[in-house]
């Protein structure tokens, strides 16, 4: 006799399918409770905000453009998408991950303490990643970096055995190459 269980009418196996980042890039009315109910749409549905950065782009026009970076399974980065196309504020969105012609990149202000041989060498790995020194002490350093976010946390890793203090980056912007504007 076999021990093995009946096979099932009903499929219970869940397939673990792959998660992607994604960048949106949202052009909407500059308007009180915008921001809000765009992070609520975020928060009812259970998406995680990666990166989100907001800024008014043209007075005149009235319009701010927000960056979200996320991070989902391809047919819930559809999902998220499609619910922003929907806002009622939402001028227009892009994702920037899927367009040849996107560019993201991210500032970090990366302070660094040490002396001898760590400072040297927070220097000389500073100059390879063209990070910038904005301020200096006898014992510390405040690096400026801009890049892509994978560039910024490769920097802040070499960092760490070197005395990496604190760690202050605005989150991912992101526009495309071209003269067509969003």
């Amino acid at each position: 006799m076999s021990d093995a269980q009946p096979a099932s009418v009903y499929d219970l196996s869940h397939t673990e399918e792959v998660e992607n980042l994604a960048t949106f890039a949202i052009l909407v009315d500059n308007e009180p409770g915008v921001l809000h109910r765009l992070v609520g749409l975020f928060a009812a549905r259970g998406y995680n905000i990666e990166s989100l950065t907001v800024a008014e782009t043209d007075r005149r026009a009235h319009t701010s453009r927000v960056t979200i970076v996320t991070r989902g399974a391809p047919h819930v980065l559809e999902q998220i998408e499609a619910q922003l196309e929907k806002m009622v504020a939402t001028r227009h969105v892009q994702d920037i991950t899927r367009d040849p012609n996107g560019l993201e990149r991210e500032l970090a202000l990366v302070k660094v303490k040490g002396t001898g041989a760590d400072r040297v060498e927070a220097l000389r790995i500073a100059d390879i990643f063209r990070a910038k020194v904005v301020d200096t002490t006898i014992e510390s350093f405040v690096f400026e970096m801009t890049g892509a976010s994978t560039k910024i946390d490769k920097f802040v890793d070499l960092m760490r055995p070197l005395g990496l203090v604190e760690l202050s980056r605005t989150g991912v912007l992101s526009i495309t190459r071209g003269v067509d504007a969003m």
